[in-house]
């Protein structure tokens, strides 16, 4: 049985269903450009929409100060919603009061109704009671399916949870499900690949890591400053210095734990910071003073997919070079169609996530062979660092 509560638990049938997704989607002359997290929630929709219930979208989008804007409305995103759905899609203008109350008592059982932005209102993020029961007299029953917004203990995220009778949607069931499966109950070897510019943006999740990872792929700009911690030259490279002590500290922690911590052997080094500058592979003990480290070698890529080799289970977020740069992108690009291919032959369970990662796997054209992609940014990298997401534990059952 799962550790949360999910549709399989509830009865919809003739139901207001408050259900809470995340449709902070891309936007360009009132246009939706990215429909990927339109697309995800639409199974539990339909799910809802054949059991009879009557579906009540709650979403924030963007970052709107003091009251309603026009540029943060999310009308626009109700003919995305339907165009995705295939099926008429009301909108609200506004997520509580007369207006709420009035559209949400015209409906009829099979259909969707869109209320504006929860983030129009102060209550929301500062999760008030009041605002919370303003909410929760739109609702029988509350789903949450929006995972990137469960680190966040808002209203329409944590509040309603404790109000009304509390499920899991099914992008968020999967998203729990592969999370559980890399990191609570993994295959084991199980292998991380932490990549990225800074070893102090990700202090949190190196240190939960090496507890429970049986190797730590350090790649990115966060490998310049383990190397310069372990007495090796970086030359002009992005490296954070004054965290030498932490890396050790972060190492010692390893050996402790018996984690092997795997840094570049080699790199490919640059003397300026542009797409397509003339570079060439250093092995890490001889960075000119002059050069930047701006992607892993070939021994470095090679010695990681040998890593991989040995891995029943994958978690990785970060890419392990400057691969937004042309030319800079192939050690990212190398290892992530290895994991690919080790997942397509049954031998890994891959688990990946945050913006970049995700931007990295899409340009290698492999994100849909991985075993799980998240798209959710700050709430996987907060449950990778092992903290309790609220939204998350108000579906606990």
């Amino acid at each position: 049985m799962s550790a949360f509560r999910t549709l399989d638990d509830a009865s919809v049938a003739g139901k207001r269903v408050l259900l809470r997704v995340d449709l902070n989607v891309p936007m360009e002359h009132g246009r939706v450009t990215d429909v990927t997290r339109i697309e995800r929630v639409v199974p539990t929709i339909q799910e809802l929409l054949h059991k009879g219930g009557k579906v009540i979208l709650l979403a924030h989008f963007g970052r709107p100060k003091g009251g309603p804007d026009q540029a943060n409305s999310l009308k626009p995103v109700a003919a995305a919603v339907a165009n995705a759905l295939k099926h008429p899609v009301g909108f609200a203008p506004d997520c509580v009061g007369e207006a709420a109350a009035k559209a949400v008592a015209a409906m009829k059982d099979g259909d969707v109704l869109l209320l504006e932005n929860t983030r129009f209102h102060k209550g929301e993020e500062k999760n008030d009671p009041a605002f919370v029961a303003e909410l929760a007299k739109l609702g029988d029953l509350y789903v949450n399916d929006a995972f990137s917004a469960a680190h966040r203990a808002h209203a329409s995220t944590e509040g309603l949870a404790h109000h009304l009778p509390a499920y899991a949607g099914r992008a968020m069931q999967a998203e729990l499900e592969a999370l559980a499966k890399a990191l609570e109950a993994p295959t084991r070897p199980l292998v991380a690949i932490v990549g990225g510019a800074k070893v102090s943006t990700k202090l949190d999740l190196l240190g939960n890591l090496v507890s429970k990872v049986d190797a730590l792929v350090i790649g990115g700009g966060m490998a310049n400053t383990f190397l310069h911690a372990q007495g090796f030259p970086v030359g002009k490279s992005l490296c954070e210095k004054d965290l030498a002590e932490t890396a050790r500290t972060i190492m010692a922690k390893a050996q402790e734990t018996r984690c092997a911590i795997i840094l570049p052997l080699d790199a490919i080094v640059a003397f300026h910071f542009a797409a397509n500058a003339p570079a060439h592979d250093y092995g890490v003990d001889a960075i000119p003073p002059e050069g930047m480290m701006l992607d892993v070698g070939q021994l470095s890529v090679d010695r990681i997919k040998a890593s991989i080799n040995e891995a029943g289970t994958l978690v990785w977020n970060g890419p392990v070079g400057a691969f937004e740069l042309a030319g800079f992108e192939r050690g990212t690009m190398a290892l992530a169609r290895h994991v690919a291919q080790r997942t397509k032959a049954r031998k890994l369970v891959s688990v990946a996530g945050g913006g970049d990662t995700v931007a990295a796997l899409n340009a290698a054209g492999v994100a849909g062979d991985f075993t799980y992609v998240s798209t959710a940014g700050g709430a996987f990298l907060e449950w990778m660092e092992g903290k309790a997401l609220p939204g998350v534990e108000a579906l606990r059952r």
